[in-house]
């Protein structure tokens, strides 16, 4: 923590931090006494909404930076994005990944040959995406193909565990981030086919796929709350109905209630419970061993993750695991930052405060080190350099 300084930023870039900084003449100045803490924009690396609406939501929760994982359309890219990356219209940063499979069986698009992946990478790469994200149901020859076109096209592979891969192999061949920690369940612990309900993953297997994890320098979505929000409505009938009450369910698109209450964990028999807990020591065990965690929700597409609120959702139950409260934070901050400057270089990076980072920045009223609850009200939030104070925020809801 640095105490006493001021920042000044310009054009959207943190310019200068120091004791005292003479404001520009035509500077906005934004008073920051009285024992106010100033941290970095939060990142929600796993996001399903394209509309200008949920980004404004997702700026006034304090998220400056999202990773769309899948269904952004070709007009939200084109004639959004670019207003989002530059800060004219109201919302967090955007970056956004091509999802693709192997078979129609989830609804993705569909590529089943080596040449069909590298037309597709091709195809994802002109129309503005930022990663190709795969899927369950590829083969093992196209997932290759992936890798190679997108190493080649600046297009990194990230996404699920592959079934006919596995997430060993995956991360070996250069994939550079898992979108859930669950995965790992799928392709690692548990055999493909085996039955989630009766088995039980070995804890004796952890170190050996923390190891794999941290050799490889992939990155892993440290999304505990999403799966604890599934294994708390699996099989109890009225729990989507029961989540449309929560008044943060205001905010959310209609179409995205009547999905939720579509939805059909409720329906489903037996209890997942198990795995949530253990999730939460395998991602403790990969937060110890240094393996980079980023955070996700995979709101709105779950009952219960509303937007926005679903990532402090998520960093209470990063906590309830055991991380500290920094690596909490740097999960949501400063991590999300290193995975974009090494996977897709040459933009301004971000999270953290420092000179040359994005100017993207939460005021709050007490230490989030101290509680990470005090983030969930931020007294101001700055993205791209553009001031929003609490009223602004609330203006934007």
């Amino acid at each position: 923590v640095l105490r006493d300084r001021s920042v000044l930023g310009r054009d959207g870039a943190i310019e200068a931090i120091a004791e005292r900084i003479a404001a520009p003449p035509d500077a906005q100045v934004i008073d920051g006494h009285g024992r106010q803490y100033l941290s970095p924009g939060l990142a929600d690396m796993h996001i399903h909404s394209s509309t200008r609406r949920d980004m404004a939501v997702f700026l006034a929760s304090g998220v400056t930076t999202v990773l769309n994982m899948g269904g952004a359309r070709a007009s939200f890219m084109d004639q959004v994005v670019p207003g989002l990356n530059r800060g004219e219209i109201p919302g967090p940063h955007f970056y956004a990944g091509f999802v693709v499979d192997g078979t129609p069986e989830y609804g993705q698009f569909v590529i089943a040959t080596p040449a069909e992946a590298r037309g597709i990478v091709d195809i994802a790469k002109t129309n503005g995406y930022d990663f190709i994200k795969v899927y369950n149901n590829i083969s093992p020859e196209t997932f290759q193909a992936l890798i190679d076109a997108g190493r080649e096209k600046g297009m990194p592979v990230i996404g699920h565990g592959v079934t006919r891969v596995g997430l060993e192999k995956q991360f070996a061949a250069g994939q550079v981030m898992v979108a859930h920690t669950e995965e790992f369940l799928y392709t690692v612990f548990f055999k493909p086919g085996s039955d989630l309900i009766n088995e039980t993953p070995r804890p004796d297997q952890v170190p050996a796929v923390v190891a794999f994890t941290k050799q490889s320098g992939a990155f892993v979505t440290a999304d505990l709350n999403t799966f604890a929000t599934v294994a708390a409505q699996w099989g109890k009938p009225g729990a989507a109905e029961a989540y449309l009450r929560d008044p943060q369910v205001r905010y959310l698109d209609p179409i995205d209630r009547l999905r939720w209450l579509g939805d059909n964990y409720s329906g489903r028999k037996g209890s997942v419970a198990r795995l949530a807990d253990f999730l939460k020591v395998l991602t403790k065990a990969l937060s110890d061993a240094g393996v980079p965690l980023i955070t996700g929700t995979d709101t709105p597409t779950i009952p219960g993750l509303p937007l926005g609120t679903s990532l402090h959702a998520d960093l209470r139950a990063l906590e309830g695991a055991g991380l500290t409260r920094f690596q909490v934070l740097s999960a949501a901050t400063r991590t999300p930052g290193e995975f974009i400057a090494k996977t897709k270089p040459g933009g301004r990076p971000f999270g953290t405060v420092a000179v040359g980072r994005r100017a993207d920045l939460i005021l709050t009223a007490a230490n989030p080190l101290d509680s990470l609850a005090t983030l969930e009200t931020p007294l101001g939030v700055m993205a791209d350099g553009r001031w929003y104070d609490a009223g602004a925020l609330q203006a934007l809801l």
